[in-house]
């Protein structure tokens, strides 16, 4: 374990810390804000919250209904379980929900504590960034989340995707790849690997326009 590794407890207090401040977060916001496209496609900022509250309670027949509804396609049960959750409750029951699973430490089979980090401080710029709000991401659970995005597979295969690339973060020990350097702020990087463009323009390196021009 390096020392920049954190262990499965601090993850956990961090999971409990972006948890908090993301209810935090949203508990002022008017009921029409919830209804706002999320950075996800075709997600609403209500979908996401959602998204992050059910792998805290998960029920074995409903996981099974809906994999069926969902013919089996995960991405298409993630999606749909999300999208179903929200549209049956209220903000408010949606925000009274996000602050009870505060201290969860539930882990859905075959995720980690470390997922539940990387998909509360992406799922977290996903409803800030729409709403024009700054949303702080700590350098050490960044790097925690960057660091399990680039060593696993799905859904994101950032390791084949940017094989050709060498990926620095600027604000800590953290580097990956090989190639044409596209370097940044941790939490620019933990965007771009997991997706998103909303912080491409505060990457640099020789590698950003090669990416641009892949569309990427």
């Amino acid at each position: 374990m390096s020392e920049h590794t954190m262990t499965t407890e601090q993850i956990w207090q961090a999971v409990a810390a972006e948890r908090a401040s993301l209810a935090d977060l949203l508990a002022p916001l008017p009921e029409s804000d919830w209804d706002r496209a999320s950075l996800c496609a075709g997600w609403r900022i209500r979908d996401v919250v959602a998204h992050l509250i059910l792998p805290t309670q998960p029920k074995i027949g409903t996981i099974v209904v809906a994999l069926i509804r969902a013919r089996g396609n995960l991405d298409r049960f993630i999606a749909d379980t999300a999208i179903r959750h929200a549209g049956q409750r209220t903000p408010r029951q949606l925000l009274a929900e996000l602050r009870a699973s505060v201290g969860s430490r539930v882990t859905v089979v075959g995720t980690t504590p470390a997922d539940r980090l990387m998909d509360l401080l992406v799922h977290g710029q996903d409803i800030a960034v729409p709403l024009g709000l700054t949303r702080e991401m700590p350098i050490a659970a960044t790097r925690s989340a960057i660091e399990r995005v680039w060593t696993m597979g799905t859904p994101f295969h950032a390791r084949k995707k940017f094989s050709g690339y060498r990926l620095v973060a600027t604000d800590t020990d953290w580097t990956a790849g090989d190639g044409p350097t596209i370097e940044g702020p941790a939490a620019a990087l933990l965007m771009l690997l997991t997706g998103r463009t909303a912080a491409h323009a505060q990457l640099t390196g020789d590698g950003v326009a090669r990416l641009i021009a892949k569309g990427d």
